[in-house]
C-alpha cells in the first residue's frame, strides 16, 4: 500500500515479526515542543514493522542499506497513543540496515532519532551432531562410555546471516513445538552438552538449532548404540545409575525431583512426572522412601511410596534408572505373623498406622532394604522382604508410644560397614544417632532403640527452621553419611555428615 502523510498508522496491518533483542528506544530531539524515539530490533526473519514514538502528527522513516543506499523514505502519520509506524517492502537478506525518523509537521522539531540498525535472515540454521563417547550409529566408531553414563555431545550450527543463538534438543523424545532452548551456542556456533541414555541398545538424539533473527532449522536426528556396562556401579541411595546417592523431593506441581547428592544447586538431574505418583495426584504428602534394590535389575534403587492412611505401600521397581515409568510395580506385603514369637497385641496386618516410613538400607548381605515405620508412636522394624517385596519379619522395637514426637532419618551405611538410625526430637529440634546391628536380622540386639532419648547428639536443627530432614547416604564421598535439610523458605541445604551446611538454592 502506498503511504503518504495522511495514510492512518493503523491502515499499515500488522505484520508478525520476531524480535531477538529490544534494545532501549533511542531518544531523538527534545525542544519542548516534539520529540521522537525508535523501537530499535537486531535481526528479523522479514522486513521488519518500523515503529517509533511522537507526539508530532506524523513521522518520516529513511532506511539505508549497507552500501549507504536510500531504500526507503516515506511519511506516517501518528496513532493516537503517539505511536507511528511502516514497513519497508522488496529489501533482500542483509545485515547492516540503518534507519532513523524525524517528527513532521510540526516547525522547529525536525531533529531525528539516534540510528537504528537491523538485519534480514529468513534463512534457516544448518545443523550437525557429534560424540566420541557415544560416536553415531554406522560411523564404525566404538562407543567409550555404558549406558547410565553422561555422554558428551557436541552440536555445531552454521548461519552464514544473523548466527546461531542456541539448539533445542530431547533425548528418546519428540521436540515440543516453539519449546525454547536448551543449551545457548559459543561466537562459534557450537554447544556441548552431557546427557546420559538410560536403557542399553539405541538412542536418537533429536536437535534443533535456532538462530538470531528466530529461524528453527529442520531437527537432526542423532542415532547411537549405548552399551550395558558389565560392572554397573553398586551405590544405596543411587536412583539414577551415576554412582552418586540422590536427594528425591517433591516441587511445588507435584513431580519428584531427582537432585544428585553432589550437586552445587536445586537444578534437578531428571523429573519423575506426578502422574507417575501411586494414584497419580502428584508425589506431594507422600512418603517416599529408598536405600536398595532387587537383583533382577541394575543395583539402582527402588522406591517403598506410603500414603498416610494408606493400607498398603506402593514399591516402584527401578528398571529405567529413575525414570519409574510403571514397569514392575508391585504392592509390599507385611509379614502375617511374626517369626517365632507371637505378634504383639498392637500388630496390624496393613500400613494404615504407619505415620513415617524409612528404608534403612540392607542389614545382611542381600541388596534389598530393610523398612523402619513408627505406628502408634512405636518403632517397627520388617526386614527380609523377599523377591516380592512382601516382608518375612517384623519385630517391635518399643513400647508406650516413646517414638511418637520423633522424625526419623535413614542415613545408611558408613565406609566402615556400619549402620545407624537418625531421629530428630520435634520439641527440642535435637538429632541424635542410634546404631543398628548387623547380619541377625530381626534376632538382633535393637535395645538401643527402645529409649529415643537415649542416642548420641549429632545436632540441633528446630522444626520451624528445617521442616525437612533427610539423608542421601555418602554424597560427597568421604565415607560418611550426609545429612540434607530443606528450610522455611525452601532452600536446600547439603552437609558433611551433619555439620557444615552448604545452601544450594530454592527449590523449584
Amino acid at each position: 500500500m502506498p503511504v503518504n502523510r495522511r495514510t492512518p498508522a493503523a491502515a499499515l496491518g500488522a505484520a508478525a515479526v520476531v524480535l531477538l533483542t529490544v534494545a532501549a528506544p533511542v531518544a531523538g530531539a527534545q525542544d519542548g515542543r516534539s520529540a521522537v524515539t525508535a523501537d530499535c530490533a537486531a535481526w528479523q526473519t522479514t522486513e521488519p514493522v518500523l515503529t517509533a514514538h511522537t507526539d508530532a502528527p506524523a513521522a518520516r522513516f529513511k532506511v539505508w542499506n549497507a552500501a549507504g543506499k536510500k531504500v526507503l523514505d516515506r511519511t506516517a502519520d501518528t496513532a493516537a497513543d503517539g505511536t507511528v509506524q511502516v514497513r519497508p517492502t522488496g529489501l533482500a537478506e542483509a545485515t547492516g540496515y540503518t534507519w532513523q525518523a524525524w517528527p513532521e509537521y510540526r516547525p522547529g522539531s525536525d531533529k531525528p532519532t539516534g540510528t537504528c540498525t537491523f538485519g534480514i535472515d529468513a534463512t534457516a540454521p544448518g545443523l550437525t551432531v557429534a560424540s566420541t563417547d557415544f560416536p553415531e550409529s554406522g560411523s564404525g566408531g566404538t562407543p567409550q562410555k555404558y549406558a547410565g553414563q553422561l555422554g558428551t555431545f557436541t552440536l555445531t550450527g552454521t548461519d552464514a546471516g544473523s548466527g546461531v543463538a542456541c539448539f533445542r534438543y530431547v533425548l528418546n523424545g519428540t521436540l515440543g513445538v516453539g519449546s525454547d532452548c536448551q543449551a545457548g551456542a559459543g561466537p562459534d556456533g557450537t554447544a556441548t552438552v552431557q546427557l546420559k541414555p538410560k536403557d542399553w541398545g539405541t538412542s536418537l538424539l533429536t536437535v534443533q538449532a535456532v538462530d538470531r533473527a528466530g529461524n528453527a532449522g529442520q531437527p537432526v536426528t542423532y542415532s547411537f548404540y549405548a552399551p550395558s556396562n558389565p560392572n554397573p556401579p553398586q551405590t544405596p541411595g543411587d536412583v539414577d545409575g551415576d554412582a552418586v546417592p540422590d536427594i528425591l523431593l517433591p516441587d511445588a506441581a507435584g513431580n519428584l525431583q531427582v537432585i544428585s547428592a553432589a550437586a552445587t544447586d536445586t537444578t534437578p538431574t531428571s523429573v519423575v512426572p506426578a502422574r507417575v505418583a501411586p494414584g497419580g495426584g502428584g508425589w506431594n504428602g507422600l512418603q517416599v522412601a529408598h536405600r536398595g534394590w532387587d537383583d533382577v535389575h541394575a543395583p539402582v534403587d527402588d522406591l517403598y511410596v506410603h500414603g498416610l492412611g494408606n493400607a498398603h505401600i506402593d514399591v516402584l521397581r527401578n528398571f529405567s534408572l529413575g525414570a519409574f515409568d510403571g514397569t514392575g510395580a508391585m504392592v509390599g506385603g507385611r509379614p502375617s505373623t511374626c517369626g517365632d514369637v507371637v505378634c504383639p497385641a498392637d500388630y496390624a496386618l496393613t500400613w494404615a498406622q504407619a505415620d513415617q516410613l524409612v528404608s534403612l538400607g540392607t542389614l545382611d548381605q542381600y541388596p534389598m532394604p530393610s523398612v523402619a515405620t513408627v505406628e502408634n508412636g512405636d518403632l517397627w522394624l520388617f526386614t527380609d522382604p523377599g523377591t516380592v517385596f512382601s516382608f518375612w519379619n517384623v519385630k517391635k522395637l518399643s513400647t508406650g508410644g516413646v517414638w511418637a514426637g520423633y522424625d526419623l532419618v535413614a542415613p545408611g551405611k558408613a565406609a566402615d560397614g556400619s549402620v545407624a538410625l537418625w531421629a530428630r526430637e520435634r520439641a527440642t529440634g535435637t538429632l541424635r544417632a542410634y546404631p543398628l546391628p548387623l547380619g541377625g536380622g530381626v534376632a538382633g540386639d535393637f535395645s538401643a532403640l527402645a529409649d529415643p532419648a537415649s542416642g548420641t547428639v549429632l545436632g540441633t536443627f528446630p522444626v520451624a527452621d528445617y521442616p525437612t530432614l533427610g539423608s542421601s547416604g555418602d554424597g560427597d564421598g568421604d565415607g560418611l553419611p550426609d545429612l540434607y535439610a530443606v528450610t522455611a523458605d525452601r532452600h536446600l541445604l547439603t552437609y558433611r555428615g551433619t555439620t557444615a551446611p552448604k545452601d544450594l538454592g530454592t527449590l523449584r
